[in-house]
Formats: structure tokens, C-alpha cells, sequence
């Protein structure tokens, strides 16, 4: 499970600055014109936003006999079963199974991340949006995630697998900086520029619509400034973002200490904390020392204080300190700086909903969910966090940046708010027409 992202949606399977005030009205999704060709659209998805298949082979031995012999129930003739999301997990034994079988590990000597043995995973349909419609297609409607804005996007003329495209990806794993290892990140952002330029080709050249949420911001960020500006002038019409944590979020710290239900009823977050805590991105969404200053106190303890400039010694002092080498040496180096990719961007953000700011905990340690403050975000990502490219990028003349805030909405209902679709689908709309559909930067 993650942090800054689409695992808000468990719950329920389990249950710019302001300058101009637009009024948008919902979604009519009228198709664009027969006589304009559509500029292909790949959506990438955040944290646990796209289906995750498992295989085990003889090397797993799980913790019980139910893991060993008994569950998953399920698998197709090869052995595959489903691992993300698979609802049977609100059950305590079950949760278990499910936690040993996503958890990660880090390997110094190789500086990596690998599975746990004899645990194979894969993401299925790549390309498509399938597997980022639903989290599990046997429980659509309260599994639902990229749904509504496919459908949206589809009321324009777009059809999936050729105009529309899908990018799933292994969530667990995250980016190490340029030159050192990281296999499964680097293979997914290779696959993602393939499917660009395959997707651009297969539309007479047209470049691509990138619409990303949450984590996915962050990957389809580092995809840019890690190609060439002839490769974006050819292949990137423009980059929508919606919700992404360019700053880390204070969230992803009550995750490492506590562990996080996300609002599941039946969930100890304590079953879940290792699994959470041995995930890659959930490391690369702590916040950043750039957007939460020194003197802004994160998490609070009846012994010391913690701020962004104190992540290693807080990874210690909650018992991971496994965590502190790859923190320092692969999470800080890529988070030094969000380098502006000369591509004309869009931000749409929730803002207005109660989000952690600081975090306090009691006698009785990290084990207890803490008593937390509450200030500005979408719920999930901190203000500071989502608004984070008006900072970093405010010199760069060359580079073009709308933020748009629609007030009240959450990090997930971005997805599925009729005011969120509509800008959405108006800014599609805007850049097939070459038009700007919004104010540089608005308030809805």
C-alpha cells in the first residue's frame, strides 16, 4: 500500500495562487469534430491505481500453512492470481498472506529492490487502460478508479488501444538517480517512452497528452527531463498532472511509523506497516527538504522532533533504519530538484480538505496512530506539496505552467468530481484545438 495516492480508494473497497474565479460547468464530453485528428492521450496511474498479478514459485515459504497451501484460492493454469487488490485481504490471516507477498527488499550490495523470494509479479495489459479502469473487475462499482475520466475522455472520439492508451506499472517500486540500479523503475520508464513514440506513429506523428495522477506525476516528470528536447518537441504535446505529490506528503510518515489502513475497517495498519515501509516509492514520497523547511515540526514525540531535514534519524528512531541507507544515498540525490522539462505543463489539484501537517505521538510510541493537526491539501497531499512547480520553476522563462485548484475536491475524487472531469477534459479538448481553455492560473 502507498501513500500519496489511489489507496485512499481501499477504503471504500473495503467499506497559481487564486486569482480568478471560473465557473465550469459539468462534463458534456461532446466529440471533437470528425475532421480533427485527436492527439494520442497516455494515462498514467498513481500508487495501487492499476491491477498487480502474482506467481509463486517453489522458493516461497510464507509464514503459515494458509499461505504455504491454501490462499490464494484462485489462479489461471499458469499460476497467476490476483495480488492488487484482492478484497479478501481485509481479513486478518488473509492480510498477512497479502503482506508478505508485496513486501520488498532492498539489496545493498546490488543497490536494489527485489521481490520477496519466490514471489514473481507482473501488471497485465500494458497499453491499454484495462487494468486502471477497476481495481478488481468482479467488484466494478466500489473498486472503480480511472472509470469516469476514460469515459470522459472516450465521449470526446478516443478508443482505447488507439488513440487512448494505458501505462500500468509495478507501484511498489520507485526511480533511483541517473547511472544507478534500479531495474524494474528503469524498465518501466523505457516501456512508457516506446509506447509514446509507438502511440505518436500510430497517429500520423501526432505528439502525446500525458495525464497523469498522483505517483504517476512524478515517473512521467522524470521521463521528460530524462530524454532530449528534440525527443519532447516530437514526441509530448503537453503534460497534465492531477494531484501529484511534488513534495512528498507528511502522510507518507504516519505510513512508515504506524503503518496505514487508509480508513479500512477490519485492517490492523500494524499488519500492513512492514510491507508499507519496504516499498520503494512510498520512500520517495517522504517530504522533500525544498517544500517542508527546518523549522516546520512533521511528527512530534514526548522525546525529539522531527522535520524533512530529519527523515534518516526519524527512519531510525521507528525501528527501519534498513531505510536510512537507501534514503540518503538513492531517494535525496533524486529529489535535489524538480528540473523544469520544457514542456508545456498543467497541474489540476484538490485543495480545501483537511490533510496531515503534523503528526503527535504519545507515551506509548509508534505503535498507537497519533494525534495529527490538520491544514491545507486535497486530503492526502499537502498544499505546499501539490503547488510545488510555482516555486521551483518561477525563473524558468521558457517553460509553460497552468495550476488549476478546484476547491473541496480529494486526492482520489479528482478522478470521478463532475468540476474535476470537466477541466480535465476541457484541457484535452484545449490542446487539440490549440486553444488555452483556462487562465494561467484559476480557482475553482
Amino acid at each position: 500500500m502507498g501513500g500519496a495516492t489511489v489507496l485512499v480508494v481501499v477504503s471504500t473497497v473495503m467499506m497559481v495562487i487564486t486569482t480568478t474565479m471560473v465557473a465550469i460547468m459539468p462534463p458534456t464530453c461532446q466529440a471533437i469534430t470528425n475532421n480533427q485528428q485527436l492527439h494520442p492521450v497516455i494515462l498514467i496511474p498513481g500508487s495501487g491505481g492499476n491491477q498487480l498479478e502474482a506467481r509463486l514459485t517453489s522458493e516461497y515459504k510464507g509464514t503459515g500453512l494458509l499461505c504455504n497451501r491454501f490462499y490464494p484460492l484462485k489462479k489461471d493454469k499458469e499460476g497467476w492470481f490476483r495480488l492488487w487488490v484482492d478484497i479478501g485481504v481485509s481479513l486478518a490471516p488473509l492480510t498477512e498472506c497479502f503482506a508478505e507477498r508485496m513486501t520488498l527488499y532492498y539489496d545493498q550490495e546490488a543497490d536494489d529492490y527485489r521481490n520477496a523470494p519466490g514471489v514473481e509479479t507482473r501488471v497485465t495489459q500494458f497499453g491499454s487502460t484495462q487494468s486502471l479502469l477497476y481495481l478488481d473487475p468482479s467488484f466494478k462499482k466500489i473498486t472503480s478508479y480511472m472509470e469516469p475520466l476514460v469515459e470522459s475522455i472516450q465521449q470526446l472520439g478516443y478508443k482505447d488501444s488507439q488513440n487512448l492508451f494505458g501505462a500500468p506499472y509495478d507501484f511498489r517500486y520507485g526511480l533511483a538517480p541517473q547511472g544507478q540500479p534500479c531495474h524494474v523503475g528503469s524498465t518501466f520508464l523505457e516501456d512508457l517512452k516506446q509506447l509514446i513514440e509507438n502511440a505518436s506513429n500510430a497517429n500520423g506523428g501526432l505528439p502525446v497528452i500525458l495525464v497523469s495522477h498522483s505517483l504517476g506525476g512524478l515517473f512521467a516528470l522524470e521521463l521528460l527531463n530524462r530524454n532530449s528536447p528534440s525527443w519532447h518537441k516530437q514526441y509530448i504535446k503537453h503534460f497534465i498532472a492531477l494531484s501529484a505529490p511534488w513534495g512528498g506528503t507528511v502522510d507518507e510518515m504516519l505510513t512508515f511509523a504506524s503503518g496505514n489502513a487508509f480508513g479500512v475497517p477490519l485492517v490492523n495498519p500494524l499488519l500492513v506497516r512492514n510491507e508499507q515501509r519496504s516499498s520503494e516509492s512510498n520512500l520517495w514520497l517522504m517530504p522533500r527538504r525544498k517544500h517542508f523547511p527546518p523549522e516546520t515540526p512533521l511528527v512530534v514525540t514526548p522525546n525529539a522532533t522531527y522535520s524533512s531535514f530529519d527523515v534518516s534519524r526519524f527512519l531510525q528512531d521507528i525501528g527501519f533504519e534498513e531505510g536510512v541507507h537507501p534514503y540518503e544515498t538513492r531517494i535525496l540525490p533524486l529529489v535535489g530538484k524538480l528540473a523544469a522539462p520544457q514542456v508545456p505543463v498543467t497541474c489540476i489539484v484538490g485543495n480545501g480538505v483537511s490533510t496531515p501537517e503534523t503528526l503527535y505521538y504519545g507515551e506509548d510510541g509508534f505503535d498507537k496512530q497519533p494525534d495529527i493537526a490538520y491544514g491545507d491539501g486535497d486530503g492526502t497531499v499537502n498544499m505546499v506539496s501539490l503547488l510545488a512547480l510555482e516555486d521551483e520553476w518561477k525563473d524558468e522563462k521558457d517553460q509553460k505552467l497552468k495550476v488549476i485548484k478546484v476547491s473541496g475536491v480529494s486526492h482520489t475524487n479528482i478522478l470521478t468530481d463532475d468540476n474535476s472531469l470537466a477541466l480535465i477534459i476541457g484541457e484535452i479538448e484545449a490542446i487539440n484545438s490549440e486553444m488555452s481553455s483556462l487562465p494561467l492560473v484559476s480557482s475553482l
